[in-house]
């Protein structure tokens, strides 16, 4: 039984369809998902998801790209969210460097309010970082976000920073990515992640895993990344989903 640590189920990709979606991942193994809402629309979809399926959980959290948009009446709405029995986590929140929407000052802010409210609700977060490896460190560090932990979500990230995660209490997630066919840099970090801090994840509907890479992810697919890690790991495809599904509900506190 897998665990999808990240999709996004609420993505207009899968309006049309997204309860056959979620019925192949269940065939596929896919145990339990974490659905991520990442501003107003995405977060009131996942929160309307995880009432209709007991096996879906929501993370609620500001996304850096639209960090110019987000008001402290969204802050307060998220904290408040965060008592619902199936929100496990907030985020996803962090630093974007790749579009230029929300200037980078302002994506720090946002990030380190929302790294103060998980310290408040003692909640786990998940951390987006694209072309911001060091900057994004920079802050968990200056925060002390060590003291809830989380998750680097899809990490792209070399060693070096991903020792800097590990000794500031995180988990490594992999995604698609690390099962592309010039995946050098993923593939020798994730060989030397310990088995007790490794993740998978999908970021459906993005990022879908070789063979079908450019298509339009799912959370089925996530057995894909799974056999890669394996495989990486030296370890059996069932010891690889069991460790991984036992981090998850550790983290999200999950029984």
């Amino acid at each position: 039984m897998l665990f999808d640590t990240h999709v996004h189920l609420n993505a207009d990709q899968f309006e049309d369809d997204v309860n056959d979606v979620i019925e192949r991942a269940q065939q596929a193994g896919v145990k339990e998902m974490v659905v991520v809402g990442f501003d107003e629309k995405t977060i009131n979809k996942a929160m309307a998801l995880v009432e209709q399926y007991d096996f879906l959980y929501a993370a609620v959290g500001w996304h850096p790209v639209d960090a110019v948009d987000m008001t402290d009446e969204h802050l307060a709405w998220i904290e408040e969210l965060s008592a619902h029995p199936k929100v496990v986590a907030i985020g996803e929140m962090g630093l974007d460097y790749h579009w230029d929407k929300s200037p980078a000052e302002v994506q720090k802010e946002v990030f380190r309010k929302q790294i103060r409210l998980a310290k408040k609700l003692n909640m786990p977060i998940i951390i987006h970082n694209r072309e911001a490896d060091q900057d994004v460190v920079d802050v968990l560090k200056e925060e002390d976000a060590g003291e809830v932990g989380g998750i680097m979500h899809c990490f792209a990230g070399d060693m070096a920073i991903a020792k800097q995660c590990l000794d500031m209490n995180f988990h490594i997630s992999f995604g698609g990515p690390v099962t592309f066919k010039n995946a050098r840099l993923p593939e020798e970090v994730a060989a030397q992640i310990p088995m007790e801090r490794l993740l998978i994840e999908t970021d459906s509907p993005f990022l879908a895993p070789h063979p079908n890479r450019g298509k339009r992810n799912e959370p089925a697919y996530v057995t894909l990344v799974a056999e890669k890690l394996a495989e990486l790991k030296g370890v059996s495809y069932e010891e690889l989903i069991e460790e991984t599904r036992i981090n998850a509900k550790r983290l999200f506190n999950i029984n």
